[in-house]
């Protein structure tokens, strides 16, 4: 799944490849929380707060709407509109031609799509933003096509790999044939991603563990290798740092590569600037927050800096009690906010550790940064990841200074 780069009628949108070969589009909606008061002799634990259901009015026998609760707004997930690919196929993956900054507002909003069948579909969607119509589908792989996604920075242009280890480039004006194809992996590619930052900057990944970053103007070979632990399965570039590289690595758990030496000068070095593995579980998914965030000091806290949905991003001193959340991390490492399990997080595995030891300052929190209140710091960085066997959703911080 993916959340389209740009709203789109307003809202924003999460497009998702489903298992039964369905594309789906789902908006986020805002629904506002209400209070309920219950008629006489109502029990307490039946009072409380609901959300109306959408388009109707709350009606409840015998109780009445108190009041909205504006500042606790919920979100919601309405189904917009799906797509069928192709009958008895699995919907693999897909990928917007938004990720580019300073897009072009009047370029068509499209997706392309991978299926088990080894297939590629470029869908675009309707300009009223409720209705998607397949614009070109085409056999692209012998196998499953794992991977598919578009070059940012010329969206005719889409990428497929496959599990015939195959990474492919495609020209979707004209798609009867492939642009190139390289043979560079040594085992299925099933990850890849433009730089949405750096013209010409693409990487990819593999189940043969290594992450190739490529120069899509001579696609011959790539510039840059990185042996990572783990088959590659999702790569996302930072939404602002344009070296930065997020890497899932199933049983490998996941990495953060500093690719800045390999895109700057094109040279074939680059660091591993966190790795930390799941016990007993494979990871599959992983993503940068797009939030911004500042440290604030407790006195400066104010109804602006919002604290983050379900949790409290608190950066606790040594001297501070509690138990439940471990210290500050050392700058470059990581600290998990919350999972699904209640347990301790393990401490991670990290490489290029920053030999300082700078805390934050006592009593200082994370928000969500609002510029009237604070200026946001970049060094602060959330970064979620899910995993297969366990179903967990892990949400992490990693503090980059």
């Amino acid at each position: 799944m993916k959340w389209c780069h740009i709203p789109v009628a307003g809202h924003a949108l999460l497009a998702v490849a489903c298992a039964d070969g369905l594309i789906g589009l789902y908006q986020l909606l805002r629904s506002k929380v209400c209070e309920l008061s219950g008629p006489p002799g109502a029990k307490e634990s039946e009072r409380g707060r609901r959300r109306p259901e959408p388009g109707a009015a709350l009606q409840v026998p015998g109780w009445r709407l108190q009041r909205f609760v504006p500042q606790e707004t919920a979100y919601r997930l309405q189904p917009l509109t799906s797509f069928a690919l192709s009958k008895q196929g699995l919907a693999l993956s897909l990928d917007w031609s938004t990720g580019k900054a300073g897009r072009d507002s009047c370029q068509p909003l499209k997706i392309i799509s991978s299926d088990s069948k080894g297939q590629l579909h470029l869908l675009q969607l309707g300009e009223a933003g409720s209705q998607l119509h397949e614009v070109a589908a085409w056999q692209a792989h012998q196998f499953e096509a794992w991977i598919a996604a578009f070059n940012y920075w010329q969206t005719d242009v889409v990428y497929s790999g496959g599990d015939d280890a195959l990474l492919k480039g495609w020209d979707t004006r004209v798609p009867s044939a492939s642009v190139f194809t390289s043979k560079r992996h040594g085992m299925g590619v099933c990850s890849i991603q433009s730089n949405p930052h750096r013209e010409g900057i693409l990487a990819t990944g593999s189940y043969d563990e290594h992450v190739l970053l490529w120069d899509t103007r001579s696609m011959k070979q790539p510039f840059a290798d990185v042996p990572l632990q783990g088959g590659v399965w999702r790569l996302r570039w930072h939404p602002v740092h344009s070296h930065l590289l997020l890497a899932a690595c199933m049983h490998g758990g996941f990495s953060i590569i500093d690719c800045r030496q390999a895109t700057e000068k094109k040279q074939n070095m680059c660091t591993i600037c966190v790795s930390h593995t799941l016990p007993r579980s494979l990871l599959y998914g992983a993503d940068w927050s797009w939030l911004t965030l500042c440290r604030l000091p407790e006195e400066q806290l104010s109804s602006h800096s919002a604290p983050l949905p379900g949790c409290s991003l608190v950066a606790r001193t040594g001297d501070e009690g509690g138990g439940q959340w471990p210290g500050p991390p050392c700058p470059g490492s990581l600290a998990e906010v919350t999972s699904g399990s209640k347990e301790s997080p393990p401490l991670p595995s990290t490489e290029a550790r920053s030999i300082s030891s700078q805390r934050h300052s006592p009593r200082t929190k994370i928000r969500v940064c609002d510029p009237r209140v604070g200026r946001p710091d970049l060094d602060i960085n959330l970064l979620a990841t899910c995993s297969f066997y366990d179903h967990v959703l892990h949400l992490w911080r990693w503090d980059s200074s």
